[in-house]
């Protein structure tokens, strides 16, 4: 066959079928901390224990804490001066202002006696002004006691099954360090670094099935093409995500895709 031909034979050609191993990663791999220190009271979870979003992990000493946001709720659910002095200027406004009826009327009232019933006026509407102002106060110093005794207790930001527990009751936490790992397998994700050429043909949302490694192939939907080609290699990095409810696929394990085009990688 003459080299033009058998070059144009190739060309014309379909690209052969090419498996492209990667990594199936989890949806959610969290190392949880806290941001203050404290003596551990309570580990409310081990190892493979399933949690829901929000359920407590780990619990610090909080007594103090707890005594501090009583206290602030007891200040600010005081509101007897703040109602005494609303009375009160209900009775002293009235009277300010028949004062100054009477003072502008000559001879029927002094304007010692009317000046002392304005000020008194001003007094206590000053003094409610004040007291409406602590109110308010006291209310954000209350918050952050909460926030603070909150700040104690590690909860789950979303479901999942913890794989590690690194503290155990009366030990000391530091800010920072990994108390609990939890892992969140029920979606995956399998990254995967492809050619360019092949990359290019895949669209976002497209239908692919993944071959588990030893196991099932289940159905997946193409959920990220990197726009960024890396320059030494030639390759793309592709992710295709599938359900995993059951949690028969574990995280870490080789996945494959076929597609079209190029060697196996």
């Amino acid at each position: 066959m003459k080299p033009l031909l058998l070059l144009a034979t190739l060309a014309a050609a379909p690209a052969l079928a090419a498996d492209y191993v990667g990594i199936v990663h989890a949806r959610h791999k969290l190392s949880l901390s806290l941001p203050v220190t404290g003596i551990v009271a309570k580990v409310a979870v081990e190892p493979g224990q399933k949690v829901g979003a929000g359920q407590a992990l780990v619990l610090l000493d909080e007594r103090a804490q707890a005594l501090e946001e009583q206290r602030r709720r007891i200040q600010a659910d005081d509101v007897s001066e703040l109602r005494a002095t609303e009375e009160r200027l209900k009775v002293v406004q009235p009277l300010a202002e028949d004062a100054r009826k009477l003072a502008a009327s000559r001879g029927a009232l002094s304007r010692e006696d009317a000046a002392r019933n304005e000020l008194d006026f001003i007094a206590t509407r000053g003094r409610l002004a004040q007291l409406q102002a602590q109110k308010i106060r006291e209310k954000t110093e209350l918050q952050l006691a909460e926030t603070d005794r909150l700040q104690r207790r590690l909860v789950a930001p979303v479901a999942g099954v913890v794989t590690k527990v690194g503290i155990d009751v009366g030990e000391w936490a530091k800010p920072g360090d990994t108390m609990v790992e939890l892992v969140d397998a029920s979606v995956l994700h399998l990254r995967v670094n492809i050619p360019a050429a092949a990359a290019r043909r895949l669209k976002d949302g497209q239908a692919l099935p993944v071959a588990i490694d030893g196991g099932d192939t289940v159905n997946g939907n193409v959920s990220f093409i990197s726009p960024v080609t890396d320059a030494a290699s030639g390759l793309v990095e592709v992710r295709v995500r599938f359900n995993n409810p059951a949690g028969r696929v574990a995280a870490g394990s080789k996945g494959i895709v076929k597609l079209d085009g190029g060697p196996a990688k």
